[in-house]
């Protein structure tokens, strides 16, 4: 039974193991808990940044675009076609952001445009011209098939996106529509310019359709939380799980506005692979593992070393006693003098083994007396 007691150098191991190694794991596993929190709220905070970053910047673009529609539609003169043309000629050719610029009377009939493209034609069923006779009109992307045989290139299918603003006519009567349609090449240049390595920039439409962003998601209508959210106007920043398997921090600033833009349904997503997002921070929680571990083994050498310093007297001490109580301890204990607990006992067992030498005179003095009751058991060893 006795054999089955933990020794004295194991409690010392397993106790300052206990009381090492149990207080710095909790520690550390607060601490990179806190880390990893901390780096994610970062990446959040910096998504977030970069998205409402973006589409400011496209809104304000837009928003340049739409005043000079509206300006186009302020000076337009009806009873001048020719000097229209020459200025939306002009303009188109000097900004490389306009597809088609020009002018309709309230028939639907263009008047004037930008290099003659779609002149005379009806267009009163486009919904750039029907919405600009009640009010300033936005217009979401789309594929222009009649500018694209106007200007005989049916096999390209430009995409567009919409402005039109009402002409003022007579006695505030609406005189014409003034229309512009923007190149959307020009728009996605300008989202592309927000990406980075590891970090997509996804802009939607109303209908949760990808207009912008990784080519196996353009065109295609998303149900995933972010868009969900996007498509309710809320604002939506935390990890998610999208088609492609993967978890992503996705930040969602839900329209693209500025000033009195009409707006398009737009809303934009930023994403960022939550690997390579918080790459940096878990190998850094890693390393601190590494390094918390490589200490703890060095404690526990350090540990052991010190609990065999601690047991290699006591068991010196235990052996002697051993052999004092079946009377073979011929030499006297080994002078222990590393602590003062030790030196004690290792004074107490020599002057035990002295006495246990002189037991058998004392027993033979005391066997030659008359028998006699010892007044006390003092008196025996005296």
């Amino acid at each position: 039974m006795r054999n089955q007691r933990i020794g004295f150098r194991m409690a010392v191991m397993a106790g300052g193991a206990v009381l090492m190694l149990v207080p710095a794991l909790v520690a550390g596993w607060l601490y990179t808990g806190a880390l990893q929190k901390e780096a994610e709220a970062l990446v959040a905070a910096r998504l977030k940044g970069r998205g409402e970053i973006g589409a400011d910047q496209i809104a304000r673009r837009l928003y340049s675009l739409w005043q000079t529609v509206e300006r186009f539609a302020r000076s337009a003169n009806m009873t001048a076609p020719q000097d229209m043309q020459g200025d939306f000629t002009l303009l188109a050719s000097l900004d490389d952001r306009f597809s088609w610029l020009g002018a309709a009377d309230v028939s639907g009939k263009v008047v004037a445009s930008s290099r003659g493209i779609l002149e005379s034609q009806d267009v009163s069923q486009r919904p750039w011209f029907r919405h600009g006779l009640l009010g300033p009109y936005a217009g979401d992307v789309h594929d222009s098939e009649q500018l694209a045989k106007a200007s005989g290139r049916e096999g390209e299918r430009p995409r567009v996106v919409d402005f039109a603003a009402p002409i003022p006519g007579l006695s505030g009567s609406v005189g014409g529509v003034v229309g512009l349609q923007t190149n959307w090449n020009w728009i996605s240049d300008q989202l592309a310019s927000l990406t980075s390595p590891g970090t997509d920039v996804l802009l939607l439409a109303r209908d949760r359709r990808v207009l912008f962003g990784p080519p196996d998601l353009v065109g295609k209508q998303l149900g995933i939380g972010a868009a969900l959210a996007a498509g309710h106007g809320k604002a939506f920043v935390q990890p998610e799980r999208w088609p492609d398997g993967m978890d992503y921090m996705t930040a969602v600033i839900p329209s693209v506005q500025y000033r009195d833009l009409p707006s398009f349904g737009w809303s934009v997503i930023v994403r960022q692979n939550m690997h390579a997002a918080l790459g940096p921070t878990r190998e850094l929680v890693r390393t601190f593992w590494g390094i918390l571990g490589g200490g703890a083994l060095v404690s526990l050498v350090l540990l052991y070393l010190g609990a065999r310093w601690l047991a290699t007297p006591l068991q010196r001490l235990v052996e002697f006693g051993e052999r004092l109580s079946v009377g073979t301890a011929d030499a006297a204990p080994h002078e222990e003098t590393r602590y003062r607990e030790v030196a004690q006992l290792s004074s107490i067992l020599v002057r035990l083994q002295s006495q246990l030498k002189g037991l058998p005179k004392r027993l033979a003095v005391a066997a030659a007396l008359p028998a006699r009751e010892p007044r006390n058991k003092a008196q025996f060893w005296r």
